[in-house]
């Protein structure tokens, strides 16, 4: 039972949520100083967009900001870099999930051979553009993506995550000028659902 109980903790769900900055938090760097891009901004308006990844009961494992204009699937390897799983006794943290779930956003040749290099399970569905691409080409298509749909449907963790984040009112509306600053708030954020 202990251990059925451990492989759902590591079982590491995987999205992001963009997150509207107030009209406050602009302006931040003087322009004789080039903002970062990611700083605060996209083509939509100024947003930031924050790519979590969160173990199966919903607790965040590792968080990256980037601009709100930033695909999904670019971050990936970031958010993965940052899963660390402590161990009951001592010595270095685990960093290997024992599966990723990810939504379509996720659905890349790129993400799924890092994955496989690994020996991570991915449950990941396939867009439907990727599927006619592979019928197109027959043989030398490839095979279908492996899909535990039951699995699938435990990727609600991240969005129950999501939630438990945007109740801080300062990490559901950007207020603080700096990505640094904004980061600390998420920080705090996260030692405050895990205690």
């Amino acid at each position: 039972m202990v251990e059925a109980v451990h492989e759902l903790d590591r079982e590491v769900s995987v999205d992001s949520s963009i997150v509207r900055a107030h009209q406050h938090a602009h302006a931040a760097v003087p322009a004789a100083r080039p903002r970062p891009r990611w700083a605060v901004g996209s083509c939509g308006g100024p947003t930031t967009r924050i790519h979590l990844a969160c173990d199966g009961h919903g607790p965040p494992l590792s968080i990256v900001l980037s601009g709100g204009n930033v695909n999904d699937c670019t971050q990936f390897t970031q958010v993965m870099a940052g899963i660390a799983f402590r161990r009951p006794r001592p010595g270095r943290p685990a960093t290997r999930p024992s599966r990723v779930i990810a939504d379509k956003g996720y659905s890349t040749k790129v993400i799924r051979t890092h994955l496989r290099k690994r020996g991570i399970p991915a449950t990941i569905p396939e867009r439907r553009d990727q599927q006619s691409n592979r019928k197109r080409k027959g043989g030398a298509g490839g095979r279908t993506p492996a899909f535990d749909r039951t699995a699938y449907t435990r990727r609600n963790a991240v969005g129950r995550c999501f939630n438990k984040l945007k109740q801080f009112r300062a990490i559901a509306t950007r207020f603080d000028k700096t990505a640094t600053s904004y980061r600390g708030m998420l920080d705090l954020a996260t030692l405050l659902i895990w205690l």
